[in-house]
């Protein structure tokens, strides 16, 4: 794997009896960078991020994360990732300090380094004020700042975040969103599943779209929108009896592309190249003739209509079936990989 990627994957398989979670599935994420992974329900996003993060198994294909293979070396992998899942893995009853002391031990740490560790974690997480309540008295946003400062514990180069917002209010997302952009400024690779693409479009680098189990594009935010069509002149018009003159203003300048018009909300659209000068033609024509505008402006496309055009729906979490199956396999797997481990262990202090 080549230095400048944390996270690779390549022609990812997975199966569950006769369903297809992940059918060929390839992936590259640069170090220091926010990977967004979005589809539809039943994509495949959360089994990628179980395989990568060594809950299950691939049927096919390969994956390293930091420079280790999934399969071959999941106890060098887990060493170098942190995860944070849907729902908050923190003791309610606990403070924060004790939560992260308690994380610190549990992954090893000396009773002093998850002291240090826990203090530096706390001020990171904006925690310190807090530092010594219950968490059952913190809100959404805090709880989740928390939980990641725990996936935080041993300074992860690679941090998997899934569904890291659901269920906050808007502030606590925005509390979120801050402390994932302070991770990434201090190097930490991100691979975030989301289901609010305005979410996915603040805080990635680049998106992943997987639909059926696949990969079928990959881009900065922007060249996403790029993709599904450039800038739009829009007119919303206050009278009815405007719409024939807004429609021929905008053709004007649509470069032979009809016009959309919207009888019911007064409205008159079209894709244009040069937006600015577009607009201003439309608004001096508009201007000229004594029509009266709602509202004049250049619209951009949004990663909602990305979605509906390269997926043909908006996106959303995995699918119930998925998530039960792989979890039901997950217990399975990880069973047998403990019983593994702890024979080769023993034979070891044996020998």
């Amino acid at each position: 794997m080549s230095d400048n990627y944390s996270v690779v994957a390549e022609g990812l398989c997975k199966r569950y009896g006769d369903k297809t979670a992940l059918d060929g599935f390839d992936l590259a994420v640069r170090r220091g960078t926010v990977m967004g992974l979005l589809g539809p329900n039943g994509a495949g996003k959360t089994t990628t991020v179980r395989i990568l993060t060594t809950l299950i198994r691939p049927d096919g294909g390969r994956a390293e994360v930091g420079g280790h293979d999934v399969v071959r070396e999941p106890r060098a992998v887990r060493r170098r990732i942190g995860l944070t899942g849907q729902h908050p893995a923190v003791d309610e009853i606990l403070t924060a300090r004790q939560n992260l002391r308690m994380f610190g031990r549990l992954f090893h740490l000396g009773k002093e380094q998850a002291r240090q560790r826990t203090e530096e974690l706390l001020d990171r997480f904006s925690l310190r004020e807090a530092a010594d309540k219950q968490v059952k008295g913190f809100s959404g946003g805090m709880r989740r700042r928390l939980d990641l400062a725990a996936s935080m514990i041993l300074a992860p180069e690679v941090l998997f975040l899934d569904e890291p917002t659901t269920g906050l209010d808007p502030r606590g997302r925005s509390e979120v969103w801050q402390s994932v952009r302070q991770l990434t400024a201090a190097g930490t690779t991100v691979l975030l599943t989301t289901h609010y693409l305005d979410e996915a479009d603040q805080l990635s680098d680049h998106i992943a779209v997987v639909d059926q189990g696949r990969k079928i594009i990959e881009d900065t935010p922007a060249g996403l929108k790029r993709a599904v069509g450039g800038d739009r002149v829009e007119v919303v018009l206050e009278d009815a009896a405007d719409l024939p003159l807004a429609a021929g203003a905008v053709a004007r300048v649509a470069h032979g592309v009809a016009p959309q018009t919207d009888e019911e909300r007064l409205r008159v659209h079209a894709p244009v190249r040069e937006g600015v000068a577009a607009l201003t033609e439309v608004a001096r024509t508009l201007q000229e003739a004594g029509t009266r505008v709602a509202d004049l402006g250049l619209r951009r496309p949004t990663l909602d209509e990305v979605f509906l055009r390269l997926t043909g729906g908006a996106a959303e979490t995995e699918s119930t079936s998925e998530t039960e199956t792989t979890e039901t396999e997950t217990e399975t797997e990880t069973e047998t990989e403990t019983t593994e481990e702890k024979t080769t262990e023993e034979k070891e202090s044996v020998a």
